[in-house]
């Protein structure tokens, strides 16, 4: 069962469009897929409770359909980090718990699942616990979505120093165009490919609505299916 936390070099850097885009291409090999949001800030009140538009996007290019509660247990009112949207609500938020929700959707084990962090890589859900020790904790390997822009080389090469230094394997890393004026493009995209330990499993064009059928086809998940040397 391949499955892998998605985190990005910052917040709004395309982290749901890369895990559905991998959802897609996952599914159009006959995989049955699932995408997990364990926690979700930034949520809208509907008839059915909170909801997070990146986890329905999720539910949506899962193959395995389950109740919403599934794919993003924890959901909080306020875009804020998820230690001040929680405390904003009223809740306390600890390791124990998302761990044991992620693990219980794990459970249906799909062929491949991606499971999206928030923000980038040192989120805090509490005082002293961040969001970067829950797939250390479920011994989950790490694709970086990198959001091309000027300063993406710094942002980039210090987010997957610190994955590396938490002992977890860094499996590959996405170039998402969020700029579509940045300047040495490909230059910067040869940059990483130099520096970082790991594969690019594909470079997004930038689309101001991501059509996620057409970026599934940029994205080479036979490097993720294979099994590490």
């Amino acid at each position: 069962m391949p499955s892998f936390f998605i985190t990005g070099t910052d917040t709004s850097i395309g982290k749901t469009t890369v895990a559905c885009a991998l959802l897609q291409a996952a599914n159009g090999q006959g995989l049955t897929t699932l995408g997990i949001k364990p926690i979700a800030s930034g949520c809208e009140q509907t008839p059915d409770g909170l909801r997070n538009s990146d986890a329905l996007l999720l539910q949506q290019y899962s193959s395995l359909k389950l109740p919403y509660q599934e794919v993003n247990p924890i959901t909080l009112l306020e875009p804020l980090s998820p230690h001040l949207a929680a405390k904003q609500a009223g809740r306390r938020l600890t390791m124990n718990q998302l761990v044991g929700y992620t693990r219980a959707t794990l459970t249906h084990r799909p062929q491949f699942c991606v499971v999206e962090g928030a923000g980038g890589w040192r989120v805090p859900i509490n005082d002293r616990e961040m969001l970067s020790s829950l797939p250390k904790e479920l011994n989950l390997p790490v694709i970086l979505v990198v959001g091309m822009r000027l300063g993406c080389l710094n942002h980039a090469l210090l987010s997957a120093e610190a994955i590396i230094k938490d002992g977890l394997r860094l499996a590959g890393w996405v170039a998402n165009s969020i700029d579509p004026q940045m300047l040495a493009f490909e230059d910067n995209v040869a940059t990483l490919s130099h520096i970082l330990r790991a594969p690019c499993l594909g470079v997004l064009p930038h689309q101001t609505i991501a059509n996620i059928e057409q970026l599934a086809n940029c994205l080479n998940l036979e490097m993720l299916l294979a099994k590490p040397v």
